[in-house]
């Protein structure tokens, strides 16, 4: 029969998993050390114009340390984690990207936690170590005695042993929940800030939507003039001359009204040509399983899709389906016309209260979205309607595009 007292078993338990929280804040308060460094380094170069490209690489790894912090402190808390809403830095020419990054107060809460880091976090890791042997010596040897106490006491009254929490080992605990708790505090909006945030956020994507809603107008009202109002003038034309010479020659009109009616012909297929790209009747009429079905077949690249996620009858709202359609059409095109690829991939989920668009492909990669291949106009669409599109295309591939869109059910 094991001699150590349960209580302590427990207590060491408790103790060792808060220790490996502090341990590993070590570790980032290290990093968080050389990471203040940095960013100062960042600001001081961005400051006469030098460091001006790596400032936004700069906030993409700050961003990722810090997520990292604010899920560890969540877990150890035992609450819910909610990534955090930053402004995209993918997108736009560098002096905007750099705006964005000088003007989000995320990004200045995130470089601010990095000295308090350094110096919270390697404060409580050390103390935790000397915790250790204090604890060990006095809470095993005082719960060691109070244990056998309370067993003999058990023998001779019958009475079950209290429990005896320890004196030093309960401390551990404590001081990684305090840990998890200024690091959360530190790092997460408080309301108001979230609720500033947000406006911001969405401010930004509203003057994307309208742009990009101004950029679909232009783009249809091209269409309708270079492509069917000329072909209905030329129509026009053709059966107002077969008029003149019906009566004094019937064959060359019978010719120019064979013209007009291949002119009526290639009119409506320009017009059908607009309205589908205004909303594509196969989306109305087969749902968003069908219409993706429609899109891969129409590509010189074979594709593989993986629609579960709407498989299953239940429609989408419509505005979510035309952004999921246009969005994986847009993907396709790309993919067909600059990518090198030999396949590509579409895939479909709908996890709870969102849709999940993911399309891949094994080419060249190294997709811009400043170089007009169609992805800021991916971007804003999703934006438009609080969504999220993220973009991983390195050099060489494979390219991935994962859109998320919030869908109520």
């Amino acid at each position: 029969m094991s001699t150590t007292p349960a209580p302590l078993t427990a207590a060491i338990r408790r103790s060792w998993d808060a220790s490996r929280y502090l341990f590993i804040g070590i570790a980032i308060a290290l990093t968080s050390y050389v990471g203040t460094f940095l960013v100062v380094a960042a600001l001081i170069f961005a400051a006469v114009l030098v460091g001006l490209p790596a400032l936004p690489e700069a906030a993409k790894v700050l961003r990722r340390f810090a997520e990292f912090e604010r899920r560890r402190a969540a877990a150890r808390l035992g609450v819910p984690f909610t990534p955090t809403p930053y402004p995209p830095l993918d997108s736009g020419e560098l002096s905007e990207r750099v705006r964005r990054v000088l003007t989000d107060p995320t990004v200045w809460r995130d470089a601010l936690w990095l000295p308090v880091q350094a110096l919270m976090g390697n404060a409580l890791g050390y103390l935790t170590m000397v915790l250790w042997p204090v604890g060990l010596l006095v809470d095993g040897v005082f719960l060691s005695v109070v244990h056998l106490l309370d067993r003999r006491a058990t023998d001779e009254y019958g009475t079950p042993p209290s429990m005896r929490q320890g004196l030093v080992l309960r401390w551990h605990p404590v001081l990684a929940d305090l840990s998890a708790s200024w690091t959360r505090s530190l790092l997460t909006s408080s309301r108001s800030t979230a609720l500033d945030e947000r406006i911001a956020q969405l401010t930004e994507s509203r003057a994307g939507a309208v742009e990009a809603h101004g950029a679909e107008l232009r783009r249809i009202e091209r269409d309708l003039h270079d492509g069917a109002q000329a072909r209905i003038v030329a129509l026009s034309m053709r059966i107002g001359l077969a008029k003149q010479i019906l009566d004094r020659d019937p064959a060359a009109a019978r010719i120019r009204l064979d013209e007009a009616q291949d002119g009526a012909e290639a009119a409506l297929a320009e017009l059908r040509h607009v309205v589908r790209g205004i909303h594509p009747p196969v989306l109305t009429d087969r749902g968003l399983a069908g219409a993706v079905r429609a899109l891969a077949a129409d590509v010189s690249v074979p594709v593989t899709a993986g629609l579960d996620g709407v498989e299953d009858g239940r429609r989408l709202p419509a505005a979510i389906e035309a952004a999921a359609y246009f969005v994986i059409a847009e993907a396709l095109t790309n993919i067909s016309k600059h990518s090198g690829a030999t396949a590509a991939t579409v895939r479909i989920e709908r996890p709870p209260g969102t849709l999940r668009v993911t399309i891949g492909d094994d080419g060249h990669g190294g997709a811009d979205e400043r170089a007009g291949s169609g992805l800021v106009g991916i971007r804003r669409r999703i934006a438009a309607l609080d969504g999220t599109t993220r973009i991983n295309s390195p050099i060489g591939g494979p390219t991935e595009i994962e859109v998320e869109l919030p869908c109520g059910s």
